[in-house]
């Protein structure tokens, strides 16, 4: 009632909705609202002044639930049945607006929004604000903490690609000092997440003892309040420098305030009205900035101090000493492995034991090195290939690769191992056409298995002889029987000396023939 007398009030004096609006802090839709009964009944502004009185008797008649605020209650008791959505809703972040439309659309309950808004403030003020309620911090430790995450800087045209490209800033941020490190950079994959942890841990000359990344796939895989799942590229880059990975909640900036505030400001600081000739000298600037611009500036957060003054006095000392030995970025893919055993990584394909066909592996690919693994352990390790395929052919079944494996070279030395004849029959063979009659000379040394080195050179002699040195009539003089007919004796000699009997050996009392 008050403000609607003020409203009248400043109204008949003359001033215009637009001043009523800014002076009163009030919506102009609003402030029209109510004038609008004022209007219909051919009230202007000027003339004689009206009294207070007067205008709650005007404001009585026009808006009587103003007056008796009992009669706002008629409404209620249609929102009341709803409480329990409502409460879900609010809890959802969903505004009183919404829920005025959502009750009115969805469930047919005749209120204004400014029924709901009163219902909700007398039914539910202190659920809907409880969640709103910010417990601030206590002091961080020296080193104890680092707060990361991405932001987005602008476009800029790439004289490498020839086109305008996005550039975002990996941002970590010291959370006792405020101390900062930015780097723009073109992608945000792994390999740039984890180059840029590297380049921030020199550039402090020391590593935090817990880092707090936003929940991107690049450094957490699975976001969990208790038990997150790190990527295996973060958590080897943790586990190197002995820190400990501690992601913030999902969709709770609070839990990082450190590295989401200065955004703005490393945008209009570093970023806005300056040109660039390539992303190197974009991150040497970035570097210098870091230290002489944001490492200087004062903070109220640390009592007017520089940041950079006090990461040097206090903070610097605090960090884990950066190791020995330089880490070594590994990138981690996962895939299926498929029925040719193989399975693909960035652009290549890389074979797999046969007996994986169809499971989940991993891949790691470190430096011109990729190992496949599997129920953490290497089950096979390839030299890196930008594209194309690396096959083991021992990763295949024996039987799936005979003729992968039993090559030209292999059928001559085979060959030599049974005889001169069979030597004659394959080199024939080689000499047409080696791969054209591969499975042929294959096909005749198969033959060694069931009949033996001695039939076999007999048999290939004997197609000699007659001819056809093929593999048809070596396998027909065998399943015939008939490798020893028809050969001369200085053929039967090149035949090993067994050929002639036991007896040829053994005449008794130790005597040999």
């Amino acid at each position: 009632m008050f403000d609607l007398i003020e409203l009248f009030t400043h109204w008949h004096a003359g001033r215009s909705q637009r001043q009523l609006a800014a002076s009163l802090g009030i919506d102009r839709k609003t402030i029209a609202k109510y004038l609008a009964p004022a209007i219909a009944e051919s009230l202007t502004p000027g003339g004689e002044p009206v009294t207070e009185l007067a205008w709650a008797a005007h404001i009585g008649r026009w808006f009587p639930e103003v007056a008796d605020p009992g009669l706002r209650a008629t409404t209620w008791p249609g929102i009341e049945v709803h409480r329990d959505r409502i409460r879900g809703w609010l809890k959802a972040e969903v505004s009183a607006a919404t829920v005025a439309q959502r009750l009115r659309d969805d469930h047919g309950v005749s209120a204004s929004e400014s029924s709901v808004r009163r219902w909700i403030s007398a039914n539910l003020s202190e659920e809907a604000t409880r969640d709103k309620v910010t417990v601030a911090r206590g002091p961080v430790p020296a080193g104890s903490e680092a707060q990361i995450d991405y932001g987005r800087l602008g476009m800029w045209f790439d004289p490498v690609s020839g086109r305008r490209v996005a550039v975002w800033a990996f941002v970590m941020v010291l959370a006792y000092s405020r101390h900062i490190f930015v780097q723009p950079v073109l992608k945000m994959h792994q390999s740039s997440w984890c180059s840029s942890h590297v380049a921030a841990f020199e550039f402090f000359g020391g590593v935090p003892a817990r880092l707090v990344p936003d929940n991107l796939k690049t450094g957490v895989v699975r976001p969990d309040l208790y038990d997150p799942k790190i990527n295996k590229a973060y958590a080897e880059l943790g586990a190197h420098y002995g820190c400990l990975i501690d992601p913030a909640r999902a969709c709770k900036p609070k839990d990082k305030p450190r590295v989401e505030r200065p955004m703005q400001y490393v945008r209009d600081s570093f970023w806005r009205g300056r040109e660039f000739d390539s992303l190197q000298q974009m991150q040497v600037a970035a570097d210098v900035w870091c230290r002489e611009v944001a490492g200087v500036r004062t903070s109220r957060a640390l009592d007017g101090q520089q940041p950079g003054f006090v990461f040097a006095t206090v903070e610097q000392h605090a960090l884990l000493p950066l190791p020995q030995n330089a880490f070594q970025l590994a990138v981690w893919s996962s895939g299926k492995v498929a029925t040719d055993c193989h399975v693909k990584v960035g652009k290549a394909l890389y074979s797999v034991p046969w007996r994986l066909m169809g499971q989940q592996v991993h891949a790691r690919t470190c430096g011109d090195i990729v190992q496949i693994v599997h129920g953490g352990d290497v089950v096979a390790t390839h030299v890196t290939h930008h594209s194309g395929r690396a096959t083991d052919f021992e990763h295949y079944p024996p039987e799936k690769i005979a003729f992968t494996m039993r090559n030209p070279t292999w059928c001559r030395r085979v060959a030599a191992e049974v005889g001169p004849a069979c030597t004659q029959v394959i080199a024939e063979f080689m000499a047409v056409n080696a791969i054209h009659r591969l499975r042929s000379a294959q096909g005749v040394l198969a033959l060694r298995k069931t009949v033996g080195d001695v039939r076999l050179e007999a048999a290939c002699a004997r197609a000699i002889t007659v001819g056809d040195p093929s593999y048809r009539t070596v396998k027909g003089i065998l399943a015939a029987g008939t490798e020893l007919d028809g050969l001369t004796e200085s053929a039967a000699l090149h035949a090993p000396a067994h050929l002639r009997g036991p007896e040829a050996f053994d005449t008794g009392k130790g005597e040999t023939a």
